[in-house]
């Protein structure tokens, strides 16, 4: 009868020491591979210096177009809608507009005014990025010889400004001053400032503006003080 044999089992030392061959023997495979310059993917130089001769890529850039120049049509007597069409129809696109009468209006209406005179002369030849202001009144005004010169503060003196729109006045004035606006005709509230011109005021004109309290009276334009 064939005897069995019986092997004994490793004891704790023998145990411990093959864990460890194992152990060292895993380490020592993963350095291998983590150095190997084989195993490890190149990476460009993003610091790579431009070749002599060449400059980095940048985007061109766009010259700006030349502007094209023509001769300014003569708008004097136009309506201010009909003037402004056949501007920006040339090529004129800057297009401004005030009020002749120096009353300080707005041009809220084109259709409702029209045109007294303009900056540039009929016939001048100019780029067509240039403004071109219109002077103008309402269709039912005369259109004055020249354009309403408004008051202005000089020296630190009152202006006269009988006879000028309350707005105007107003605008003319230092935004700080205190103003006092008073119908002479009735007791109405003067809303619409363009529409009203000035009767008397306080100070009188020459008086030095010291920021003392500024008083009008005023009726409308087409009423007698």
């Amino acid at each position: 009868m064939a005897t069995v044999g019986f092997h004994e089992p490793p004891k704790g030392d023998e145990l411990n020491s093959r864990t460890l061959t194992a152990a060292l023997a895993c380490i020592a495979a993963i350095a291998l591979v983590g150095c190997d310059p084989a195993g490890t993917d190149a990476k460009p130089d993003s610091s790579a210096a431009t070749p002599a001769g060449e400059s980095p890529t940048s985007a061109p850039v766009k010259e700006k177009e030349p502007v094209e120049s023509k001769a300014v049509p003569n708008f004097v007597g136009m309506g201010l809608q009909s003037a402004q069409d056949a501007a920006q129809k040339e090529g004129f696109y800057a297009l401004r507009s005030h009020d002749s009468a120096g009353r300080g209006r707005m041009q809220a209406f084109d259709r409702n005014w029209k045109v007294c005179s303009q900056n540039m002369a009929a016939g001048k030849v100019i780029p067509t990025d240039t403004v071109l202001d219109f002077g103008t009144v309402k269709l039912e005004e005369e259109c004055p010889a020249g354009d309403a010169k408004n008051p202005e503060v000089v020296g630190g003196k009152m202006p006269n400004f009988v006879g000028k729109s309350v707005k105007v006045a107003r605008k003319t004035l230092d935004s700080s001053t205190s103003i006092t606006i008073k119908d002479a005709a009735q007791d109405r509230k003067v809303l619409m400032e363009s529409n009203w011109r000035v009767c008397t005021q306080s100070p009188s004109p020459g008086a030095a503006l010291n920021g003392q309290p500024v008083e009008f009276t005023a009726v409308k334009f087409e009423e007698s003080c």
